[in-house]
């Protein structure tokens, strides 16, 4: 399983914003020097992450940007879900994807194996990743 380039960056923009100490926000072309990251490639970035919810603009557009609940309330789950859905195969979440899905000897490990992942996902909250990465 490997994350996608967006889901990464969008979680190095989401702990760069709720790590600023800027009451205007903070804006895209800060997060994008401060990562390393162009501006049109964090442009959609951002806008997926305003889209799920996570992040708003303080004075709206054209004003920078901050978290739109505390760090604590924030899962990695949100985070991944604001690019893409959890699939781990495809004839989990559409039966109709495979001729074998009512009697596959495998599907129950799948299932399974996404409700773990969805669980660790939920788990993990913003907040506990920032002071993660602090200690290192």
């Amino acid at each position: 399983m490997k994350i996608n380039t967006k889901i990464r960056y969008g979680l190095r923009a989401m702990i760069e914003i709720a790590t600023a100490n800027n009451s205007e926000g903070v804006l895209l072309k800060d997060i994008a020097q401060s990562q390393n990251i162009s501006n049109k490639y964090l442009d959609p970035i951002i806008s997926s992450l305003k889209v799920k919810g996570l992040i708003v603009n303080v004075n709206g557009k054209s004003s920078g940007y901050r978290l739109a609940c505390p760090a604590d309330e924030i899962t990695m789950l949100d985070i991944y879900t604001a690019f893409e859905p959890i699939i781990i195969v495809d004839c989990v979440d559409n039966s109709n994807f495979c001729t074998r899905s009512c009697d596959c000897c495998a599907k129950e490990y799948w299932d399974g194996f996404k409700t773990e992942l969805v669980e660790m996902l939920s788990k993990k909250k913003l907040a506990q990743i920032i002071c993660e990465t602090a200690k290192s």
